[in-house]
């Protein structure tokens, strides 16, 4: 029950994190956005790693830590161009069957939910997909689908080198997969010599997003670490449906009628997962 509290409490983060970040790319591109946030992640996983004293280390926290990073920073990178060259209705559904990879290992590698979990965790993935406002009709060029699919791939593995490396020590796989991620951006940084038209008011919006996603990472890669992938995974991808809801209520964004259903959907899986 513990686990299952974590992966829905560092969806509702992560999907605070998602939300600030589409506003902040409205203005700015999702590259710099993303690149400009990193280092805030990585100094928040650092606090929380300094909060709760736990610095051990070991080649499993640093491969799972340094794959999850990369997967995560491309997957999310992917998922952004796709957004930017498609359309929402078909790439923001595709990249949220991710969730299927993990649950997937969860089940191959032992684990073995109640009945009613597993009528949950089908009926949540399915209320996620329509939450996401998936569109059925009307064609789609190639590219944006494709990137949909391999953030979704990617989305799907980095969750569950998270789950490896959080049962060793969830706040150092996140600062270990920080350290990629910033590594990576800040190469690209100076290969591009650019900051992307990121401005000083930038900053309080970049720590923000940099910091709920990092707090996020820590909190589900320790559910993960406590109870089994399979649930853990599904609980903790719930988040398109917080951002959706988010951008309702301060934004008073229009939500489709599916996206309705998939929210009531959702919510109805997860009550079936943690009834089980």
């Amino acid at each position: 029950m513990v686990a299952s509290i974590y992966a829905l409490v560092s969806s509702i983060i992560w999907g605070t994190a998602d939300y600030l970040g589409g506003r902040l790319t409205r203005t700015r591109s999702s590259l710099a956005v993303t690149g400009g946030s990193q280092p805030f992640g990585l100094i928040a996983a650092l606090i929380s790693v300094a909060l709760f004293g736990s610095w051990t280390y070991s080649s499993q926290v640093a491969i799972s830590g340094i794959a999850a990073g990369a997967l995560g920073l491309t997957g999310l990178l992917a998922f952004y161009t796709a957004l930017a060259t498609g359309r929402m209705g078909i790439v923001s559904p595709i990249s949220s069957t991710g969730v299927i990879i993990p649950f997937g290992i969860g089940i191959l590698s032992g684990d073995s939910p109640h009945p009613i979990q597993l009528v949950g965790v089908i009926v949540t993935i399915a209320g996620v997909i329509l939450a996401s406002g998936p569109e059925v009709s009307g064609g789609a060029p190639i590219r944006p689908v494709l990137l949909a699919v391999y953030a979704s791939f990617s989305f799907g593995i980095c969750v569950y080198f998270m789950s490896t490396g959080g049962a060793v020590n969830a706040g150092m796989t996140v600062v270990t997969m920080r350290i990629t991620q910033v590594t990576i951006m800040l190469t690209v940084a100076l290969i591009l010599r650019s900051r992307g038209g990121l401005q000083r008011s930038d900053i309080p919006m970049l720590v923000a997003i940099g910091a709920t996603d990092a707090i996020a990472n820590v909190i589900y890669a320790v559910a993960a670490g406590m109870g089994m992938l399979s649930i853990v995974s599904v609980l903790g991808s719930l988040f398109p449906v917080v951002t959706v809801l988010l951008a309702w209520i301060f934004d008073k964004e229009r939500l489709l009628a599916v996206q309705y259903v998939g929210i009531g959907i959702a919510i109805c899986g997860v009550a079936a997962i943690t009834a089980g």
